[in-house]
């Protein structure tokens, strides 16, 4: 089966004819290697570049500056036929006339694939999708999730793509059921190993599908890595706030001699912090599950508990500043007020965004 590593090297996009400034460009200037094989997602709100960048590896936009290439061969200029690239997007692309047999088998029969191969596969990603009982049946008046599954063997049952590209694959799809097709999708990967890339706003399907996630906002990547990485190490303040739920939490900060402190207060953090100079806000970030309520250290007051299940999340404030603390079950909690620590190795300092190392 062909598959491609995939490199973006300086690339930048703008629907603007005449850019002038980073302003004008919907994505900003980046450098990304994918390797073969391997299950990625691009992660952010929306208007952030994600379907810009998608479609941009797709080919059917032409970036403005840069190059793309699939296993060391430039592609930057190759239209969408050309590159071997299969895209399942959005909103099911399904020929209702058709039947769920029919819509497989067409990629391949505008190939020329032979009819017995043809079979073949059809039947091979039919069994993997759940789809084997309904071949016969015409596409129309199928449900919404059953269509986008067509949607997405279609994209599968080629042998020859470089990647798959998934641009917000169960937006239409009812809450109940994402859940089953999210699993599929990861089965799926797991067993054809195809490199595929799944744009999404929704931290959860991107973190529970892919190896690596990009995340980007207003047309920049911020981070890439693993969802260990992005949840445990984030390289700037908007990916301790758009992953995890409740998100991280952020504190208006000093450095002094490589210490951090709140309010005068030192506080250990997981390096001796060297901000650069000139730099126009401080922030120490530490996320909820990293925080405890202790004897000594930081006074903060109780102003809301919600209890969901497995933990609560209690609401404080310190000064005039809000955080949030997981508090697990049998856990003890103070009805009004009280101290919380932070966890050293998990407790950051940003300057302007960016983390301080």
């Amino acid at each position: 089966m062909t598959m491609a590593r995939i490199d973006l090297l300086k690339l930048r996009h703008s629907y603007r004819a005449d850019p002038r400034d980073d302003a004008d460009y919907a994505l900003r200037r980046l450098d990304l290697r994918w390797s073969d094989g391997g299950a990625y997602a691009l992660l952010g709100p929306s208007g952030c570049g994600k379907t810009t960048l998608l479609n941009l590896i797709s080919g059917l936009l032409q970036p403005t500056e840069g190059s793309i290439a699939f296993d060391g061969h430039d592609v930057t200029a190759l239209p969408p036929g050309a590159r071997n690239i299969a895209q399942v997007f959005q909103f099911p692309v399904v020929y209702d006339t058709m039947t769920v047999f029919d819509n497989l088998a067409f990629p391949l029969r505008n190939r020329h694939v032979p009819e017995a191969e043809v079979r073949r596969r059809v039947q091979e990603i039919a069994a993997m999708l759940d789809l084997s009982d309904r071949l016969a049946t015409r596409a129309q008046g199928l449900t919404a999730d059953v269509k986008q599954k067509i949607s997405m063997g279609r994209g599968l049952v080629r042998a020859d793509v470089a990647a798959i590209l998934f641009d917000e694959p169960l937006t239409v799809i009812d809450p109940h059921l994402k859940w089953r097709l999210r699993g599929k999708l990861k089965e799926l990967h797991q067993r054809v190993g195809l490199t595929m890339i799944y744009v999404t706003h929704d931290q959860t399907e991107a973190l529970t599908f892919a190896d690596q996630v990009v995340v980007m906002n207003d047309g920049v990547v911020v981070q890439a890595g693993t969802p260990v990485e992005l949840f445990e190490r984030p390289q700037h303040t908007f990916v301790g706030h758009f992953i995890g739920s409740p998100g991280m939490n952020l504190l208006p900060c000093e450095v002094t001699g490589g210490v951090a402190r709140l309010a005068g207060q030192p506080v250990a953090t997981a390096s001796a912090p060297r901000p650069p100079a000139g730099a126009a806000r401080l922030q120490l970030g530490v996320r909820p599950e990293f925080v405890r309520f202790a004897e000594d250290g930081l006074p903060v007051a109780v102003e809301a508990v919600r209890d969901i299940g497995r933990y609560r999340i209690a609401d404080l404030r310190w000064r005039e500043h809000a955080l949030k603390v997981l508090v697990g079950e049998g856990q003890p909690l103070p009805a009004e007020r009280g101290f919380v620590a932070f966890d050293p190795a998990r407790t950051q300092v940003y300057a302007d965004g960016w983390i301080v190392t």
